[in-house]
């Protein structure tokens, strides 16, 4: 009889801990299912603010401004912005005609807009952008010439338009800088590399304060072409843009940044089409890219300067984009030591003999780095010269970069990516033994003409759903690899 009592009590609490276990796997199964991380794409879009503007306009020409391409309007664009400014904000306008300007930093509620048939041409003297100001340089931080377009701590602002920022960079100025004689450099003239050493050994790794990181004449770093820094509600839409120094949109530290319709044509020197740096909520759309470098880098600081900040690049979408040109289609790094997570990219084409990879991350152990959750989909591509999906872990473009801070990458989701000349790789993928590389997937997928299905090393859970290369139908690998 007590035999049976105990029997009974003790396989109702089993049945019931088997219950509750069974309800937690039931529950935890169904939030599984129910996440659906174009659903929180579209929560990001929706969240972010486009900035306003008072219906207010003045027209630069009403302020001595001369369209001639020789006469100095940066008076006038600095005049004008504030006049603008301090009666409320509203529409800054730049009328059809060339105009010669040093560079122009935008004002709280104010738009640049430019009408079709406008130019802006920049400056090439060096004393026009000076005062220096607190920027970036390849994810380091320092007082360097203005940008061209700059914007420090300011909400509500736009460049707009149909005109062109022609930056006039090129072999005789601005570019050379790089150290390479394809770029005009020549043997004996100066060059960056000297500058980028003293920025990163002497100021940036023994932690010297921005304010004292004095660059600017007498070194060599090239400015960015427009750069909103520590901004919100940020609106850059329908300009196009060429022959830039350097990096050519760059958010740093910014929130809410939506860049439209643009077209960037520039294939000088580390001319990525659009960096956001440390930034969050930055939608993409519309645009074309036609670089000399990636089309699309997200950033997050580079080394200890990054792990200084400490601000992820996070909620980045990419939608609607056409890349041409350029060393990558969309890109993460290299310059990611804070870290990088939500990034969406849908209904992009890319194609060009000159496209190197279409998806690409990038980092090292001394840049370091977590980057999560990358989702792409309905990609087209035409043709690529290495990787359709490339992730390279070991990225050395000053030498092997070697430290303690082993970067991780998971959760990277490609879905109806359909690829016609994918080059050398479908995917080549190269991770740390301690830590590799996890969770790829690859649903409905169609990749053709490429050397090699994929060459791996460190990865794990790369996992094939309905997803041919050069014809073959590919299967799911859940362990480490080696090729």
């Amino acid at each position: 009889m007590l035999f049976n009592t105990f029997y009974k009590m003790h396989r109702i609490k089993g049945l019931a801990l088997l219950g509750a276990i069974l309800l937690f796997a039931s529950c935890k199964q169904k939030e599984s299912q129910a996440f659906d991380p174009w659903k929180q794409m579209t929560q990001i879009v929706d969240s972010i603010t486009l900035p306003t503007f008072r219906a207010d306009t003045l027209n630069i020409l009403d302020f001595g401004a001369v369209a001639d391409g020789v006469f100095d309007n940066t008076d006038v664009f600095r005049k004008v912005m504030d006049t603008c400014s301090k009666a409320g904000g509203g529409t800054v306008l730049v009328p059809k005609g060339r105009f010669l300007t040093g560079p122009i930093h935008l004002e709280n509620n104010v738009n640049l807009h430019l009408e079709e048939g406008s130019e802006i041409m920049f400056s090439k003297n060096l004393d026009d952008y000076y005062p220096l100001v607190h920027t970036s340089y390849e994810g380091t931080e320092l007082m360097n010439f203005s940008p061209l377009i700059y914007a420090y701590k300011k909400k509500n602002i736009a460049v707009t338009g149909k005109g062109v920022l022609n930056g006039r960079a090129g072999n005789d100025f601005w570019w050379p800088w790089c150290g390479k004689d394809s770029y005009g450099w020549q043997e004996g003239a100066p060059k960056q590399h000297s500058s980028l050493k003293k920025l990163k050994e002497e100021m940036s790794e023994v932690d010297v304060p921005v304010n004292q990181r004095i660059f600017g004449k007498g070194e060599f770093l090239r400015p960015t072409f427009i750069e909103p820094f520590s901004c919100e509600n940020v609106l850059i839409q329908g300009v196009k843009i060429i022959n830039a120094p350097f990096w050519v949109i760059h958010p740093i530290k910014s929130v809410n940044v939506t860049v439209d319709g643009v077209v960037v044509e520039s294939h000088g020197p580390n001319n990525d089409g659009c960096d956001p740096e440390y930034s969050k909520n930055v939608l993409i759309k519309n645009a074309v890219f036609n670089t000399g470098d990636d089309c699309i880098a997200i950033k997050s600081g580079r080394n200890e300067d990054g792990r200084r900040v400490g601000i992820k690049s996070e909620n980045i979408v990419v939608q609607n984009c056409k890349m041409i040109d350029g060393h990558g289609g969309v890109v993460i790094g290299s310059e990611v030591s804070a870290g990088v997570r939500n990034v969406f990219v849908e209904n992009c084409t890319m194609d060009s003999p000159n496209l190197e990879r279409a998806i690409r991350i990038k980092t090292n152990s001394k840049r370091g780095g977590v980057i999560e959750n990358v989702y792409v989909r309905n990609l087209k591509v035409g043709q690529v010269r290495e990787a359709v999906l490339k992730i390279n872990l070991f990225y050395g473009i000053y030498g092997i970069q070697k430290g303690d801070f082993i970067p991780e990458v998971r959760n990277i989701h490609l879905e109806n990516v359909q690829v016609k000349n994918g080059g050398k790789y479908g995917i080549l993928a190269k991770g740390y033994a301690q830590l590799p590389i996890t969770d790829i997937t690859l649903k409905d997928v169609l990749i053709e003409k490429v050397d090699a299905a994929y060459s791996l090393e460190n990865v794990t859970n790369l996992n094939f759903i309905n997803t041919r290369i050069n014809g073959k139908i590919m299967q799911t690998k859940s362990n480490s690899l080696e090729h």
